[in-house]
């Protein structure tokens, strides 16, 4: 059988950006096992062949329904699927899916019946609540930044905009290229309902949100933009942990110098 990705070069594109960035965060140490998911909405890539293409899966329930998603198309990170196997064989460790009507369950259609991350639910939610404002972010990136996480076991990172405002003085790229910061959600149970709601109310502010003791969420128009975000601010994690380990507290940018930033490229915060 061929694949969906055979002549389909904008298509094959998006995906091998997944690829990609799946190999990034495991260099990185960022995905460990099968750690970690990415979710594009690649609908605006299928055409009518695509749409007549037969289900390879049985219908399966969202468990919620998601009225902005009827019809959509998203490649998904498969469940148990490793990052680092992604990142070589992305159609064998994921999978296209279809969302069907009534917006409520859906079908895998390509190419193989890999089914797609258990924090499916969470990742369609932000996309539905993304597309009902009209965004035009397609991408969910889900990942285990270690310096980011080790952040979060201290509470005084946890209060709001903290941990932004330490990020963004670090280094002015991070300022310029997360200009949203990072938004907080003290720990929920993975994969529940409340961590789901939590992420989208978060996302009204940020477009990178840190689950405590647990990871980011990010996203941004592809995946590669999402992924950036969160390289950004591990790296300002990690000058900060740097100075720490040399020993001493680094004074970081002031917050004059911040603003002049903001004013110079327009920033939103």
């Amino acid at each position: 059988m061929k694949s969906i990705l055979e002549n389909r070069p904008a298509l094959a594109k998006e995906v091998n950006k997944v690829a990609e960035v799946a190999g990034y965060l495991w260099q990185k140490g960022w995905a460990e096992r099968n750690g970690g998911n990415i979710t594009v909405n690649i609908t605006e890539f299928v055409d009518d062949e695509i749409r007549e293409m037969k289900p390879i899966s049985e219908v399966k329930a969202i468990g919620v329904t998601l009225p902005y998603l009827k019809g959509c198309y998203f490649y998904c990170k498969g469940t148990n699927k490793r990052m680092r196997d992604l990142a070589r064989w992305p159609m064998e460790n994921g999978s296209v899916i279809r969302i069907l009507d009534d917006c409520a369950s859906y079908v895998i259609i390509a190419d193989e019946p890999v089914a797609p991350t258990s924090e499916l639910p969470s990742h369609l939610s932000v996309h539905n609540d993304l597309l009902s404002k009209n965004s035009p972010y397609k991408a969910s990136v889900h990942t285990h930044p270690i310096e980011l996480i080790a952040m979060t076991h201290c509470q005084k990172f946890l209060e709001k905009d903290v941990a932004t405002n330490l990020l963004w003085s670090m280094i002015p790229e991070t300022k310029a290229f997360c200009p949203r910061g990072l938004g907080i959600i003290p720990y929920k149970l993975p994969s529940s309902v409340e961590l789901a709601e939590a992420t989208i109310k978060e996302l009204q502010d940020y477009d990178v949100v840190m689950w405590e003791k647990h990871g980011v969420f990010a996203v941004d128009c592809d995946v590669m933009q999402a992924f950036d975000q969160i390289d950004v601010l591990n790296k300002s994690a990690l000058i900060y942990i740097a100075a720490k380990n040399i020993g001493f507290e680094p004074d970081g940018m002031s917050q004059e110098q911040m603003k002049e930033m903001s004013v110079a490229f327009k920033l939103p915060k």
